[in-house]
């Protein structure tokens, strides 16, 4: 099946907020250069909606278009301790029937769950509800430390801000790391998050809102990853000690920030030129191809090689 053009997010009664901005923000329009998607919110019927803000939410499509769309998620809901009807069981079991893309924000892990989709596999939700969906649901095998697990057919993801690791990590699998990384800096994220994971989760950027001198380093880093960076010289650059430097990074050290970097400027090189893996190597800092693909393997668990054959958009 051809990569997802078509996205359709079912919003049931009581849907969070920031799942709906999520899937908006990644899969809605980002301007010029970058491709969007048809993306349609959801719901048991068309016309209002409430939201777990009390705000209702004017939803333009039923569940009909979920008959038809690539990629079909399932948004969090406040009532999801309660098993929704027939028609949306049925309306998540026949996408999946027919070859659709199936995923799962957050709490909305438990509607797929009660269609029997999780039914033998991974899966993840908010960790706060971790434990109950494993309850109701021993048949799956829930991971309350994963920020998303990708099944293939089916992927799920962790609750609240996590919904843009399982998107992202979608666009990244399905069209390629330019795209992903593009929509990922038009919304101000890292494209990838570094959680420990099995699915290699790269570390996110570090904090730079506070410090616009910050932020310059860092674009500055981004521009020379040719060059043999250190963690010394950007604290030089950012005129900090290199504890303070690395305190600014919110979720990561230095290091692991610099190594994704390396490693997403070599997919987005790989992926639009034709140069070779030694010369890639050698433009994000790497030392030789060897490192790159001990490096490719270790995090993205294909060779350079192989990469490039996937997502590349060279003749």
């Amino acid at each position: 099946m051809s990569a997802f053009t078509t996205v359709a997010a079912y919003a049931p009664d009581g849907v969070g907020l920031l799942a709906v901005g999520v899937v908006t923000e990644v899969f809605g329009p980002h301007g010029e250069g970058v491709p969007g998607f048809d993306l349609a919110l959801c719901a048991d019927r068309p016309g209002p909606v409430r939201t777990d803000g009390g705000i209702p939410l004017s939803v333009p499509y039923g569940l009909d278009r979920l008959a038809s769309a690539d990629l079909v998620i399932a948004l969090p809901g406040a009532n999801f301790r309660t098993p929704p009807g027939p028609a949306v069981l049925a309306a998540f079991q026949d996408a999946h029937a027919r070859g659709a893309l199936v995923a799962a924000h957050c709490v909305g892990a438990f509607t797929l769950a009660a269609a029997g989709l999780l039914d033998g596999r991974r899966a993840t939700t908010h960790w706060r509800f971790a434990e109950l969906l494993a309850r109701r649901h021993p048949e799956v095998t829930v991971d309350a430390t994963a920020l998303y697990v990708d099944e293939g057919a089916i992927a799920t993801g962790a609750g609240a801000a996590a919904g843009f690791d399982l998107c992202l990590h979608l666009l990244r699998r399905e069209h390629g790391a330019a795209l992903a990384n593009a929509v990922a800096r038009d919304v101000v994220l890292p494209s990838h998050r570094d959680g420990g994971q099995a699915q290699y989760l790269a570390a996110p950027a570090p904090e730079t809102g506070r410090d616009e001198h910050l932020a310059e380093v860092l674009a500055w880093a981004r521009a020379h990853l040719h060059e043999p960076l250190t963690v010394t010289e950007l604290a030089r650059r950012a005129v900090m000690s290199r504890r303070t430097f690395a305190r600014r990074f919110t979720a990561a050290t230095p290091h692991a920030w610099l190594r994704e970097l390396r490693l997403s400027g070599a997919e987005e090189l790989l992926e639009t030129t034709d140069l070779s893996v030694e010369e890639t190597a050698r433009r994000v800092g790497y030392g030789s191809a060897a490192v790159l693909r001990e490096q490719f393997v270790r995090r993205r668990g294909v060779p350079p090689r192989t990469y490039r054959r996937t997502f590349t958009s060279t003749p």
